[in-house]
């Protein structure tokens, strides 16, 4: 007798997002990832339901092949992903069966290459860190889900709380993911985990080929690696029978996806924690609003090498040798006659951020986008959004007057008058033109780590979750950067740069902290100098809630882009009529990649609903768009607007 399946083919047109059926073998039980005829052309699809009837006269297909079987609570998160996203189910299965080609039958080695030297297991557990992890054990051996905020300072312990809980998970005949933000923590964190349980890691981000990735995905799926260490698609690895589920700096805006689907890591963990009846750990120093007032919170306190270093604002206002200020040169010079490390953070790239005509006042901008353009060190101009590039000019191109000056500093000059004024002390910098290479970042770091009288020159990146010994001076260059941007995220970013810096600093010796500024009076400078977590995010929490922001509501960002100026504007105009929300704008944003962009954000309790709705309305007005060359993306919760 005929056996028949739901499928969902993985393809990513929204008027084919819907189940067909086809014939199915006696073993086929959903999860199983198939191989079907649709149309002209085969497809990869995912059965989400057996036994079902076909509609009437139509003669179901017979699947082609078995490609291989998925855990069915992934099949449960990637339907819920494309709900809540509002994206199809086969953009989101494609993030839990993504393609894979023929095996070769040998391992991934970045894993091997790119780890650095790890760390023995401590004696013994502080208190606070033994009463963290017995929450976690409780939780796992009754068998429930369970969300909990791991907060601590940095160098608290939360990367051995990580650890044990993972053992505790494999004691138990369960697997455990490890989220970190970028690819940036990868090798550091690998070295930990690998000291500890050697073969048994299986490592994913997108920096691994794609024979890397089949051969870490196959390793995964036969038991082979019941822990995961990878950056966010890594939620959604196949592991079977989930325990534990880190997520190690959970405030990092890294783990929201900005491509469809657009989802964000910390929300699917802890949607996956629940379909698994795993526990979730959210791990920070500087917790997000949203993490800080809704979870269970397991705090580690300080330092367990000693306190925090003390943090001392340097007022730019009153000084003159910008991005090198008298006070800067200083330590860095006691770090060049006493020896040891430092770090500067300038969260800028390139020699200088822009080049401005004092005769005429213009700035030379990109063709396609509505950005400065940036100078770097080969005296080329870039674009860093669409990467539009021109030689940098003797002369003004709208006036022709010599008068052009660079405004600014990235981390090219700050590296070059670095050369100039300390040349005794060895440059190391790391930011993402460093980095392309296979390797070059783990060898920045290994560096750095055996280094002495040595800087680590770099953007946001020297900031996230390394832990080097030695470090005597931490210092953030400009500490202006990120407040001035129209973004209600903009404070609570700077804090937590800020922060997370200090911390990288002193960690097993007496360390300083510099923080360079033209508003040494922001709440967000003020109390990140004093590590005043706390009283950061009640202030925080008290403006949100009285404005309508997350976490008191969620948010809905629908952009449109466009080759016309009037027209993104003009659609999202009529769209709004049609929301049942509150709603901010449109509002024009800035050109990209030659598109005129327009923006609608809604305020609402039931993000679903109100991606729902635009979703059905923008559905309605698909030809006309589409005549007018007009693109849209709906956004459920983003990170800034």
């Amino acid at each position: 007798m005929s056996r028949y399946a739901s499928v969902f083919p993985l393809v990513t047109a929204r008027a084919l997002a819907r189940e067909f059926t086809y014939e199915v073998p006696d073993e086929v039980e959903p999860g199983a990832v198939v191989e079907v005829r649709f149309g002209n052309a085969k497809r990869r699809g995912v059965v989400t339901e057996v036994g079902v009837t076909p509609p009437d006269g139509v003669t179901a297909a017979p699947v082609e092949r078995v490609v291989e079987e998925l855990p069915r609570p992934l099949v449960e998160l990637a339907l819920w992903v494309a709900d809540y996203y509002g994206s199809t189910p086969g953009r989101a299965f494609q993030l839990v069966a993504p393609v894979q080609r023929k095996p070769r039958g040998e391992r991934a080695q970045p894993a091997e290459r790119d780890a650095l030297p790890g760390e023995p297991a401590p004696a013994s557990l502080s208190d606070t860190q033994a009463a963290a992890l017995e929450r976690v054990v409780e939780k796992l051996d009754a068998g429930e889900s369970a969300n909990y905020l791991l907060y601590g300072a940095t160098g608290s312990g939360k990367t051995e709380v990580y650890l044990q809980a993972c053992a505790a998970a494999l004691e138990r005949g369960r697997g455990a993911i490890v989220l970190v933000p970028e690819i940036a923590l990868t090798p550091q964190a690998l070295g930990r985990f690998r000291a500890r349980f050697g073969e048994r890691i299986a490592v994913l981000h997108s920096a691994l080929t794609e024979a890397e990735r089949r051969d870490e995905r196959a390793r995964i799926v036969r038991g082979e690696a019941p822990i995961v260490l990878g950056a966010r698609s890594a939620v959604f690895a196949p592991v079977a029978r989930l325990g534990v589920l880190c997520v190690d700096e959970e405030h990092d805006a890294s783990y929201k996806q900005e491509s469809d689907p657009r989802y964000d890591a910390r929300t699917v963990a802890a949607k996956r924690a629940a379909l698994e009846g795993a526990v979730a750990v959210f791990g920070t120093a500087t917790p997000r609003p949203e993490t800080w007032g809704s979870l269970e919170r397991l705090e580690l306190g300080g330092r367990i090498a000693g306190p925090l270093p003390p943090v001392r604002v340097v007022d730019l206002r009153r000084e003159s040798g910008y991005p090198l200020s008298a006070p800067l040169l200083a330590e860095l010079g006691a770090v060049a006659e006493r020896g040891g490390k430092a770090i500067l953070l300038l969260n800028r790239r390139g020699v200088a951020p822009a080049l401005h005509c004092r005769a005429c006042g213009t700035t030379l901008r990109c063709e396609s986008c509505d950005v400065a353009l940036v100078l770097h060190a080969d005296r080329v101009l870039r674009c860093h959004h669409c990467g539009y590039t021109e030689r940098e000019p003797e002369t003004c191109p709208a006036c022709g007057s010599a008068e052009i000056v660079r405004l600014g500093a990235g981390t090219q000059r700050l590296e070059r008058e670095l050369a100039e004024k300390l040349p005794e002390l060895e440059r190391i910098r790391l930011d993402a033109d460093t980095v392309e290479k296979p390797g070059a970042l783990a060898d920045a770091l290994r560096r750095f780590a055996e280094g002495d009288r040595v800087v680590l020159v770099g953007t946001q990146m020297v900031s996230k979750g390394h832990h080097f010994s030695g470090v005597a001076l931490a210092a953030v260059v400009d500490a202006d950067t990120g407040l001035g941007l129209p973004d209600f995220r903009a404070e609570e970013r700077t804090f937590q740069l800020l922060t997370q810096l200090a911390g990288r600093s002193g960690r097993d010796a007496p360390g300083r902290v510099l923080v360079q500024t033209f508003q040494p009076d922001s709440r967000a400078i003020e109390l990140a100098a004093r590590h005043d977590v706390p009283r950061f995010l009640a202030g925080e929490l008290e403006r949100r809630r009285a404005l309508g922001y997350p976490p008191f509501r969620h948010l809905v960002r629908i952009v449109v882009a466009g080759p016309e100026p009037d027209a993104p504007l003009r659609a999202l105009t009529e769209l709004k009529a049609g929301l049942p929300a509150e709603l901010l704008g449109p509002a024009p944003l800035l050109r990209l990649r030659g598109k005129f962009r327009a923006q609608l954000v809604a305020k609402t309790d039931h993000p679903r609903r109100i991606a729902a709705q635009a979703g059905r309305l923008l559905s309605a007005a698909a030809p006309a768009m589409r005549r007018a060359g007009l693109s849209v993306v709906v956004d459920v919760d983003p990170q800034g607007f």
